[in-house]
């Protein structure tokens, strides 16, 4: 079974930058509290491919992270939910990404990632909405699960899939709950018949395996990306050797991606106390 590695190779911050990437995509959002980037350094099996602040919200690149050995990518996207950022400030990212959701050919699907400690947001539930009525497939992602009790845990999954008309992939990056899952899902997705099997450290074995601290010598991370680094990073298409042969057929077509009568919403008062940080103290909450 193939070992997935996740490597940052550009990172953008115009609609341009975002458009001239032709691989297959997959966007990974979120809540700027949702524990968006631990998840990707559990999915990468590494602790600072990208970096986990305690502020809300500080995040406003658009990170590409290149899938070996199958060569799509994953998009981080800017988290959404939080007000610190100025009016204009939000009002320019909240257009860029839904431009990119909406116009965007080469994206096959939208990764959401739900905290497991909160019954569904309006926030959360627009966005569905908007990916819904554009067309675009949804993968949703239960994360924080290690926080919560089984009971407020089965609500949350018994809602989301009613409201995304799929069960959701539960997570903990704390504990590394759910990435093999993660993994097999996304390649699904995909067209892609590999599978990922448990790695070392997996939540089955709880060995909590200590995770390497830097990155392999010439190997940018997060903290490392400029914008003079974004104009110049290339991009790869998938390699002939690692695609299905369900790769190779016509692809679906999918309904015409349309804008809503209202522009997504990407702030929400400045009240909510929780960081993106899998290791922040925090109860389920009803």
């Amino acid at each position: 079974m193939p070992t997935p590695r996740l490597e940052l190779e550009t990172t953008a911050y115009t609609f341009d930058q975002l458009m001239h990437q032709d691989s297959p995509q997959l966007a990974l959002a979120g809540r700027s509290n949702v524990g968006k980037s631990s998840l990707v350094n559990a999915l990468a099996q590494r602790r600072k491919l990208a970096k986990v602040s305690s502020t809300p919200g500080k995040t406003r690149s658009i990170n590409y992270y290149k899938v070996s050995p199958w060569g799509f990518y994953l998009v981080d996207l800017p988290g959404y939910g939080y007000a610190r950022a100025n009016h204009a400030e939000r009002e320019k990212w909240g257009k860029l990404l839904e431009r990119y959701l909406r116009d965007c050919p080469s994206l096959k699907g939208l990764v959401l990632l739900l905290d497991s400690r909160l019954p569904p947001q309006t926030l959360d539930i627009n966005l569905v909405e908007y990916a819904q009525g554009i067309g675009l497939a949804i993968i949703p992602v239960l994360t924080k699960a290690d926080k919560c009790r089984q009971r407020e845990l089965n609500a949350r999954i018994a809602e989301w899939t009613k409201l995304t008309r799929k069960k959701p992939v539960v997570t903990s990056s704390s504990q590394r709950r759910g990435m093999v899952a993660l993994w097999n899902t996304m390649l699904e997705h995909m067209g892609i018949t590999d599978k990922v099997g448990l790695a070392d450290g997996e939540v089955a074995d709880k060995n909590n395996r200590k995770l390497p601290e830097a990155a392999p010598a010439g190997e940018k991370t997060v903290a490392e990306s400029t914008p003079a680094q974004a104009d110049t990073a290339g991009t790869d298409g998938i390699s002939s050797q690692h695609q299905s042969e369900s790769d190779t057929r016509p692809a679906r077509p999918r309904p015409a991606r349309r804008p809503l009568s209202h522009p997504v919403q990407i702030a929400m008062p400045e009240t909510d106390p929780d960081v993106d940080d899998d290791d922040a103290p925090g109860d389920c909450r009803a």
